[in-house]
């Protein structure tokens, strides 16, 4: 059976997705007003790594309300309410904002594993290189040398991650797996299934993020991770009705 998407199949505008739009909009404005002027908001809001002394536990909710700029915001907002406003009428408000905050979370720790490794085997150089002797004596003669690799260094632990896209991941994965065969427009124009688009888009994904090309500032990865984990959880939630598909 195949669908056309039309978001006036379920409520155009539920509840949650609602004030998460309004909530996500607030905040790029405060981020844009006083987070510019008075106030450090990617320094206690944003995702950091572990190994950073910016690091703190409540970041890994926080991070999904900010945003870099306005086409960051516009293209997350604009999928969350294509393809979160049907799953939140499709589940319910509750089971919905449970699945958005599980994709959020499991796309930044997907996405702070890899940042671990990476920054692990960085400290390590570090370690091995400020350490040595030779070293020591330059960095004696020349003091702006070890400031300079440990700015570096802190530089890369202390770098922000933003927005919400991790967890509209975790939606466009839902909606692929529970309408597969329901038509979505791309560019408005060009009709592809929903599970084609899904498979498309996390191949793209997943390209992106093992060819980790110099200046890609997308978190590929915590795309894939926040994918991952709405496939899990769709699949256990609908584990009793998968022949129920659209």
């Amino acid at each position: 059976m195949m669908n056309e998407y039309r978001p006036g199949r379920f409520q155009i505008l539920p509840v949650v997705i609602k004030n998460l739009l309004i909530i996500n909009v607030i905040v790029f404005l405060a981020q844009n007003t006083v987070g510019k002027r008075f106030f450090d908001m990617e320094g206690l809001f944003a995702l950091h790594t572990f190994q950073s002394e910016l690091f703190k536990p409540w970041q890994l909710v926080t991070h999904l309300f900010m945003h870099g700029d306005i086409s960051h915001i516009f293209s997350n907002m604009l999928a969350l309410w294509m393809f979160g406003a049907v799953l939140e009428s499709y589940w319910g408000p509750k089971r919905f904002l449970t699945f958005y905050f599980v994709c959020g979370i499991g796309a930044a720790l997907a996405h702070m594993t890899v940042l671990y490794i990476e920054n692990q085997h960085m400290i390590s150089v570090y370690n091995m290189v400020t350490n040595s002797e030779e070293a020591q004596q330059f960095a004696n003669r020349y003091p702006a040398y070890g400031s300079t690799i440990r700015e570096i260094l802190n530089s890369r632990l202390n770098e922000a991650t933003i927005g919400a896209s991790g967890a509209v991941f975790g939606c466009l994965a839902a909606f692929g797996y529970l309408f597969p065969n329901t038509l979505i427009y791309l560019y408005f124009l060009i009709p592809l299934k929903a599970k084609w688009f899904v498979l498309l888009y996390a191949g793209f994904e997943l390209t992106m993020a093992f060819q980790n090309s110099a200046g890609d500032n997308v978190a590929h990865v915590a795309h894939l991770g926040g994918a991952l984990a709405g496939i899990i959880m769709v699949y256990f939630w609908n584990k009793k009705n998968r022949n129920t598909f659209y």
